[in-house]
């Protein structure tokens, strides 16, 4: 299933291992998590975090018509124009599912900044080697930085802190990102192993640190 599959490829990309699977954590009927964190604007994706007695709470809603349309066209056999989006709105979901989950394994709380820019880079990082693969090649899919930081919008709905928050996480993750490219292709070629373990050593820093790499 598709959200799985995501799941696998960002623990396997950051050598994390949960105990948990997503489709357990899964909530496709909004009516079940009561009113949005935003009541202006319906979400395809959000996460919801709550204290409980016996810690914390985790949902993670996804728009059914989102999923419906991943399976029919699987971003895991063929990533295009025509499922980017999908793709993204998914990936952005179990990303934040992946590191909040992990986080509180660790007594670790995630900042909404922290959580955001982490997803951005997610993104940018499986896309690439998501997109290597299917190539079935090594050469970089350079396209992608532009594609995923260049060619966005946000949502006019947005509350002004929401909107603050997504862009300085956009635009953290679009300087780290830039950076990556810098550092790992070398004449249209990825040098995987030693992006995987810059990405791992990012994915483990935390607060100020996180947000100090990626602008450096």
């Amino acid at each position: 299933m598709v959200l799985r599959g995501l799941q696998t490829l960002l623990g396997r990309l950051y050598d994390v291992d949960l105990p948990y699977d997503v489709y357990d954590f899964l909530v496709t009927d909004r009516r079940a998590i009561g009113a949005s964190t935003n009541e202006r604007r319906a979400l395809d994706e959000e996460l919801l975090l709550a204290e409980s007695a016996d810690g914390a709470g985790v949902a993670l809603y996804l728009d059914p018509q989102v999923l419906r349309r991943l399976e029919a066209a699987d971003p895991h056999r063929a990533l295009t124009e025509g499922n980017l989006a999908d793709y993204c709105t998914a990936l952005e979901g179990v990303s934040h599912f992946v590191y909040s989950t992990w986080g509180l394994e660790r007594d670790m709380p995630v900042s909404l900044l922290e959580l955001e820019t982490q997803a951005e880079v997610d993104k940018y990082a499986i896309t690439v080697f998501l997109l290597t693969a299917q190539q079935q090649a090594q050469s970089y899919p350079a396209h992608v930085h532009a594609r995923l930081f260049d060619r966005v919008s946000f949502d006019a709905r947005l509350e002004p802190d929401q909107y603050e928050r997504y862009r300085t996480a956009h635009a953290l993750a679009a300087r780290y990102c830039r950076r990556l490219e810098r550092r790992f292709v070398n004449r249209g070629r990825l040098k995987i192993e030693a992006m995987v373990r810059e990405l791992r050593a990012f994915y483990r820093l935390r607060h100020a640190a996180k947000l100090r790499h990626a602008l450096a």
